[in-house]
């Protein structure tokens, strides 16, 4: 299974973020999926929660969101790889977290900049 990254192409901020990731060494191994068209959503995911929490799926089949998503997407980007590996420890993975949930109401308003 191909390592997918779920994401809202409706939205121009991670139309925008998605770019940047897609235009890296790497990027061409991934699956890069828009759940805005509801054909597009995974099985194991409704349309909404695909668009919520920037779901991936990993090689295993396993489904990962919020910022442990952020995280595995970075290891497969070789230029981002020590950011994931860096996010992935014990100690960083809560923080990360912790921080995208904190994002997550302000993701409204910062979409209005864009």
């Amino acid at each position: 299974m191909k390592f997918s990254v779920y994401y809202d192409e409706s939205c121009p901020m991670c139309r925008k973020e998605i770019a940047f990731y897609r235009r890296r060494s790497g990027a061409d191994a991934i699956d890069w999926v828009d759940v805005s068209q509801p054909a597009n959503v995974p099985d194991g995911l409704t349309c909404s929660e695909a668009m919520a929490r920037f779901p991936v799926r990993a090689e295993s089949g396993a489904l990962i969101d919020g910022g442990a998503a952020f995280a595995e997407l970075w290891k497969r980007l070789p230029t981002l790889r020590w950011l994931g590996l860096l996010s992935s420890t014990p100690l960083t993975r809560p923080v990360l977290n912790l921080a995208y949930n904190l994002f997550l109401p302000l993701r409204p308003q910062l979409q209005k900049l864009f």
